[in-house]
């Protein structure tokens, strides 16, 4: 071998870049595997966070939806409730009307002013000028109603009016102030029912939004983390490091031989050199990519840290959203208890509404007979006076004969005793005499001459008119509610 060449500064230059080299490249690989065990630790962490954040999550959405069964369950008691106050509005509606169609057939028939009095005793329905002993009596939301139709037949008055204007009609022997006071006291109990559901409508919707709100606050839904892609990653990078590090301190031992050589007086040749500066100009690039892949295991740090800060985060908001969701219990523990007290209230309610139904109802029909009964009372009326007139005539037809049997008889007897009375012994027969007996027929055992109203002819209903007034029998048209 040559004498060593005049460029051996440059062989130490070389060794010590290097040995520089082998430094930078030792600190980059021993950052980086400081940097994998704590993202090892921090995978741990993220592993674990992750899977609290899913668990407390899904079971928040689990509770959400028990929530929303409740909101529902509301709603559809609510929807109930709402369908049977309608139902009931209807079957009021429909005998109202019917109630109130009879009482307008009643107002518009007119009773002759023989048929009763002044005094409100006189009406089977009570009227409205009548007092509280004369009235119609309620017992349980019911009328106690006279059944005697014979009770309006009175002492006719002398004279029958000609203008019906001022006759009295039906309608006026009914109480119509007892009737206003069963509308009323309906209507009462209906704005209570109202005022009772009106407690809850806003349950439902307060719910949805409580639900919505919290639903919304949750973290979103994300893919589970990329743990095992991140480590692996990581430790391609690591690799990656080991081989270039091992390259630098491959290169910086053939650096220090060489320098060893050249101290012991061996000399390079120029191709020697040049491959040994060649080396050492790639040593950058290799620091370079020592850099790049640290850079890649600090990413990955930091993406495991902002994964597992994130879920830290989560946790935080997770334990905001189970405290509203006690609050959101509680509320609906509420709820759902005043959603019973009003369904029990409102029972409570249908019951009286329903007794009130059935109170109309029994009015229709009786109103109906009444109608009836006194179209009828009409042709019974007229009935009788036929019966009455042919009973007069009767009576005047046997009076008018024993008048004239009398007075034949006593011409007779004045003939006879004309005749032959003077040759009588005057103490012998002496009934002989006596006048025929005079005869007078009368009421039974001194009873009053029946006397009847007076009804003017285009009064008397036809079979037709009474058929439609009728009662029918009564159909069970007040459902349960």
């Amino acid at each position: 071998m040559s004498s060593p060449p005049a460029s051996d500064p440059h062989i130490v230059s070389l060794v010590l870049q290097s040995k520089k080299a082998l430094q930078n490249g030792e600190q980059l690989c021993l950052k980086a595997n400081e940097l994998s065990t704590a993202s090892a630790q921090a995978s741990i962490d993220v592993l674990i966070l992750d899977s609290k954040v899913r668990w407390i999550t899904d079971n928040v959405l689990e509770q959400l939806k028990l929530a929303s069964s409740v909101a529902k369950s509301i709603e559809e008691k609510r929807a109930k409730l709402n369908r049977q106050v309608q139902d009931w509005d209807n079957m009021r509606t429909k005998h109202t009307n019917a109630l109130d169609k009879i009482l307008d057939e009643l107002g518009s028939q007119r009773v002759p002013p023989d048929f009763h009095q002044t005094s409100a005793a006189s009406s089977i329905f009570g009227s409205q000028d009548s007092d509280d002993e004369n009235g119609p009596k309620q017992s349980n939301g019911h009328f106690t109603l006279s059944q005697s139709p014979s009770d309006t037949i009175q002492v006719p008055k002398p004279k029958l009016q000609t203008d019906r204007s001022n006759w009295k009609t039906l309608r006026d022997f009914v109480d119509d102030q007892a009737i206003e006071d069963i509308f009323e006291d309906m209507e009462e109990q209906r704005m209570v029912v109202e005022d009772s559901i009106i407690r809850t409508d806003e349950y439902p919707e307060k719910l949805i939004a409580a639900i919505d709100s919290i639903r919304d606050y949750l973290p979103e839904a994300i893919s589970p983390p990329p743990i095992e892609q991140l480590i692996t990653s990581q430790d391609s990078a690591k690799v990656g490091m080991a081989s270039h590090l091992e390259s630098l301190a491959a290169h910086y031992d053939q650096m220090v031989n060489a320098m060893r050589e050249s101290e012991a007086g061996d000399a390079f040749s120029e191709d020697d050199l040049q491959d040994m500066n060649r080396d050492t100009e790639e040593l950058p690039s290799i620091l370079a990519e020592l850099e790049e892949n640290l850079a890649s295991v600090i990413a990955i740090r930091e993406q495991l840290s902002q994964i597992r800060d994130n879920n830290q985060e989560h946790l935080k908001r997770l334990s905001n959203v189970l405290d509203e969701l006690d609050e959101l219990g509680d509320i609906m523990m509420e709820m759902l208890q005043t959603q019973e007290t009003v369904e029990s209230e409102c029972e409570d309610r249908f019951s009286e509404m329903q007794r009130h139904l059935l109170t109309i109802e029994d009015l229709h029909q009786r109103f109906i007979s009444y109608q009836t009964a006194f179209q009828k009372l009409i042709l019974e009326i007229a009935r009788r006076r036929v019966y009455k007139e042919a009973a007069e005539n009767i009576v005047r037809g046997m009076m008018d004969q024993l008048i004239a049997m009398t007075e034949e008889e006593r011409q007779v007897r004045e003939h006879f005793n004309n005749e032959h009375g003077a040759h009588l012994p005057e103490d012998l027969c002496l009934c002989i005499s006596n006048v025929p007996t005079k005869w007078e027929i009368l009421p039974w055992n001194g009873e009053v001459l029946e006397t009847l109203p007076e009804i003017p002819s285009d009064m008397l209903p036809t079979k037709d008119q009474i058929h439609r007034t009728e009662p029918v029998a009564p159909v069970n048209c007040t459902e349960s509610l």
